[in-house]
């Protein structure tokens, strides 16, 4: 790969993620208005799952303007923490939910964000898949995954409204979303461990050559 390549990815790369933090920085405060004045703990849920990708994403720009390479070890442990912020609001959602046998009945404003986020995040998520493999860079595929699960999120909301409206089945939402927790939890601890593989920048001989 040339430098002028190497380069073009990365500019890519900055620009998926500045999409990510402007997008979810607009859903989050929408969800989180519109739960508030409906009273729905679901849409306000569904904002802090935006604040939780819009971390994500800043990592992913914090590391690339220092490099294709670098920084590397500290951006897949803050990407591992974020998996497990994920994992843990999923998982109490998801218990409460059963707990007390909460049905499925967003509101109007809470579908249309799940559909509207589904059909546009799927392809940025395809798009910071593609990139951090052509660039190989573990970070921003991990970004990519954490993108994944959330329209995954996306996909057992609206599930678990059909589900509930033509089978009854009130807890087909939370428990697939619990699976979801399971799989944020895995890779959480895939990226974590990642990080412990990757040579810091002293030690990665390439970063001064990606630099140059």
């Amino acid at each position: 790969m040339t430098a002028q390549d190497q380069a073009t990815l990365v500019r890519r790369g900055l620009a998926l993620a500045w999409f990510i933090v402007v997008w979810d920085v607009i859903e989050g405060v929408v969800a989180v208005a519109a739960g508030l004045a409906a009273d729905s703990i679901a849409l306000v849920g569904f904002g802090i799952d935006s604040a939780i990708e819009v971390f994500a994403a800043s990592v992913v720009i914090w590391q690339l303007r220092a490099g294709a390479h670098a920084r590397q070890q500290p951006a897949l442990r803050a990407i591992a923490v974020t998996f497990y912020a994920l994992a843990a609001y999923v998982a109490f959602e998801s218990i409460r939910d059963l707990i007390t046998q909460d049905k499925a009945g967003e509101s109007l404003i809470g579908i249309v964000l799940n559909m509207v986020a589904l059909i546009v995040m799927t392809p940025i998520a395809l798009a910071q898949r593609r990139t951090g493999r052509a660039l190989n860079n573990p970070v921003l595929v991990a970004q990519s995954t954490e993108t994944w699960m959330s329209n995954a999120l996306s996909i057992t909301v609206l599930a678990g409204l059909g589900l509930n409206a033509t089978l009854g089945w009130w807890w087909a939402d939370p428990v697939v979303a619990l699976v979801v927790a399971a799989l944020a939890v895995q890779s959480g601890r895939e990226a974590w461990h990642e990080a412990s593989e990757t040579a810091t920048p002293e030690e990665h001989p390439s970063t001064t050559e990606d630099r140059t």
